[in-house]
């Protein structure tokens, strides 16, 4: 697996755009990385950590496929504006402004925790018809889909709420950050203490921690906009294919049941021994569900 520092100079930082006041726009510059060539494949990554989440995979898909990898704004080594209020739905329309840089026609989207509530936000469009690119597939991998029964640590509930959160983040350093990434993986497949430095590290780049409450609030915009995003999701007729560690804490065996209750016509491939980051703990079985045709096509 290549190093953050290896992964991060591979890349480069791409100018996106938001409203700001009287009409104008205010840019931001967040890492984007390609590789490979082929059918075009995007993904996704979850909270707290960055694009890197995907490095073993992409080293066993970039032979057959050309890859569109990158951090969201408040991740990694994209820009950490402070006091900003970072959205969901912003990350989204980042996703769609590197889509169109980039000449994107269609792709199958990739997303895991965080990433899959983008997606989620990017089906509605479609359903909208407001969508320019064609979603080939969309593969998801342990996050809040029904976050009625999502169990965020401990930790990140108390960041997530409004007048706790910057108090406790005062108190996240890298000791709590090790404790807390170990504890979703499974003793099977471990997080190894190199790995644990180079995730903080990302965190922390660009002085990152101060916005470490800021990013939770994704939290709340998923139970605020529940319904616009459960429904695109089951309502959509873009494939899906559910890759699921099934010893996830977060959003592991409950959630599955979940979903192959409400949508029983979608594959899913429950990944037993495997825990909240399946890119990281199972990287070829993961490759190859991605790379894998989905029914019907």
């Amino acid at each position: 697996m290549v190093s953050l520092d290896q992964w991060f100079a591979s890349g480069s930082r791409i100018p996106v755009w938001f409203p700001a006041g009287s009409g104008g726009t205010r840019g931001y510059e967040v890492f984007c990385l390609r590789q490979g060539s082929g059918p075009w494949i995007t993904f996704l990554h979850g909270f707290p950590t960055c694009s890197w989440d995907w490095a073993p995979v992409a080293e066993r898909l970039q032979s057959r496929h050309r890859l569109l990898l990158f951090d969201f704004l408040g991740f990694g080594d994209s820009d950490k504006p402070a006091r900003h209020a970072y959205s969901l739905f912003d990350q989204a329309s980042i996703t769609e402004q590197l889509w169109r840089r980039f000449d994107v026609p269609g792709a199958v989207l990739v997303a895991h925790d965080y990433g899959v509530t983008v997606a989620q936000e990017l089906l509605a469009r479609l359903a909208e018809g407001r969508l320019a690119v064609r979603l080939e597939g969309l593969v998801l991998m342990n996050g809040g889909l029904y976050p009625e029964v999502h169990r965020p640590l401990r930790i990140q509930k108390l960041l997530a709420d409004r007048l706790l959160g910057p108090l406790m983040n005062r108190f996240v350093n890298e000791s709590t950050f090790r404790r807390n990434f170990a504890s979703i993986f499974t003793r099977q497949h471990p997080v190894g203490e190199e790995e644990l430095r180079q995730h903080w590290q990302a965190i922390v780049r660009r002085d990152g921690l101060r916005n470490y409450h800021r990013l939770m609030q994704y939290w709340h915009e998923r139970r605020r906009y529940r319904d616009r995003w459960v429904g695109a999701l089951e309502q959509t007729r873009v494939p899906l294919r559910f890759l699921w560690g099934m010893e996830d804490p977060i959003s592991g065996a409950h959630m599955a049941a979940v979903i192959r209750q409400r949508l029983p016509r979608a594959e899913f491939v429950p990944l037993e021994g495997v825990g909240h980051y399946p890119q990281l703990e199972v990287p070829d079985v993961v490759a190859a569900g991605i790379a894998a045709p989905f029914k019907g096509t």
